[in-house]
């Protein structure tokens, strides 16, 4: 099976060929699979599966901006110069995961890291809060639907708890990285996140200038916008009601509270069977679960047994679809047959997602390593490629994915080097700032100091 990929512009090994503006037009090609090492060890394979991931950010990358392209494939007729917020925040988490493990030098990440945020403190932006979609070239607002053509709250989070996580990562007293850091604090303190409430209990996910409040989209859980609420807390120039918006907002919804047993595992929060898995995923890549509790829930219950609930979903596999059982499991939001869904144990289309499980590795790290090994030994001349899995596959259909998307292959990074060292989890609940808004919150974890 062809995979689809950019071919950006050859780039130089000081700069990578990131030239501020200098325009192009992203071109896409297809290349042939990658393949697959046999006998490697546990820790060799993830070694193989993160690097190869990692590359989607790297030599992938946007080749003005540096920022992640939404997807891998021009899709959906929304043009080929797409990048994302929040994909990107989740791309800079995985290139220090990258330096950190030395598969690219840390200066080469500086000056990339030094391109972007750059670049964002040109692009569009309404009182501080960048759009989803973004022209990668020129900084120009995409819209992602007819009236989401403004702010987005929560792509933003997703963007800073990157953007955290490399402020408390550079921490070198070199020119580069001492600017680096004042930057990305300067785009920080441009939040507006109490006008984001419209004056109410609730953040507000969009705003636009255009259409002002029209999306009507209020912030409330149990989903993957916890990380938006914590951010919002930790505000300091524009702060927010922290205690009241998060009670009176997030925590009020028909499925927050759950409370009931699947499989005989209870599910304190969020939907039936737990909703995409991504729920575990987006929010905590940064936030560590692990003794993270507030009056709600411990959230690292939350998500293990959430996880569970999935698992034992796909091997019970009610609706019989070929291929489901112990080492392939993993239902959450991707690409299908069909186009595009969120797949999950009551949105069932036969889809698997290969980000549900590997992403899941500090949750369920035995029947996530069985997936991995499934994935990479039997079907990796299906879905292995150039930038680690395909986005998903549907055996039942005989239909394997040509794309991967920015917002499904950096968790796989990101979540597998917090099962094995901690290190994102370590750097964003070190940092201040979040630091102050868990505290507002009432929130308890061992990484929260006590003065």
């Amino acid at each position: 099976m062809k995979k689809l990929i950019l071919i950006a512009l050859l780039i130089s090994s000081a700069c990578h060929g990131f030239a501020q503006g200098k325009k192009t037009t992203v071109k896409y090609t297809a290349i042939k699979p990658v393949g697959v090492i046999k006998n490697l060890s546990d820790s060799a394979l993830l070694d193989v599966v993160q690097r190869q991931t990692f590359r989607y950010f790297w030599d992938f990358a946007h080749p003005v901006s540096g920022m992640a392209l939404e997807r891998s494939n021009e899709a959906f007729d929304y043009g080929g110069e797409v990048v994302t917020t929040g994909g990107t925040g989740f791309g800079i988490m995985a290139m220090i995961v990258a330096v950190d493990r030395k598969w690219i030098p840390r200066e080469q990440a500086v000056d990339r890291m030094l391109n972007m945020v750059k670049f964002l403190s040109k692009a569009d932006a309404y009182h501080g809060v960048f759009p989803h979609w973004l022209n990668g070239a020129t900084g120009k607002i995409i819209p992602f639907g007819r009236k989401d053509d403004g702010g987005d709250l929560v792509e933003t989070s997703f963007l800073f708890q990157g953007l955290l996580t490399a402020k408390q990562y550079y921490n070198g007293t070199n020119p580069k990285e001492e600017e680096l850091r004042n930057r990305i604090g300067w785009l920080w303190s441009e939040i507006e996140w109490d006008f984001y409430t419209h004056e109410r209990d609730n953040l507000y996910w969009h705003w636009s200038p255009n259409n002002g409040w029209a999306m009507n989209f209020p912030i409330r859980g149990f989903n993957e916008c916890l990380i938006t609420y914590v951010l919002a807390a930790s505000a300091e120039r524009y702060p927010v009601d922290a205690a009241r918006i998060y009670n009176r907002g997030w925590a009020q919804s028909d499925f927050f509270k759950n409370g009931k047993s699947f499989y005989g595992i209870k599910l304190p929060l969020g939907f039936d069977y737990g909703g995409p898995l991504f729920f575990t995923h987006y929010s905590f890549l940064g936030l560590n679960p692990k003794g993270l509790k507030d009056q709600y829930a411990d959230y690292w219950e939350q998500n293990v047994n959430h996880t569970r609930i999935n698992y034992a979903y796909c091997v019970d596999n009610p609706k019989k679809f070929k291929g489901y059982g112990e080492n392939c499991w993993g239902l959450t939001a991707s690409d299908n047959h069909e186009g595009y869904n969120a797949h999950s144990p009551t949105n069932d289309l036969g889809v698997i997602t290969p980000t549900a499980a590997l992403s899941a590795f500090p949750y369920t790290p035995k029947e996530s390593m069985k997936a991995l090994r499934h994935f990479y030994c039997d079907l990796g001349d299906r879905i292995w490629g150039e930038y680690g899995f395909v986005d998903a596959f549907n055996e039942s259909k005989n239909w394997y994915a040509k794309s991967y998307l920015a917002i499904d292959q950096g968790p796989i990074v990101v979540m597998i080097e917090n099962h094995r060292s901690g290190l994102l989890w370590n750097l964003f609940m070190s940092a201040p700032e979040v630091q102050g808004g868990l505290k507002k919150l009432g929130f308890e974890s061992p990484a929260i100091k006590s003065n």
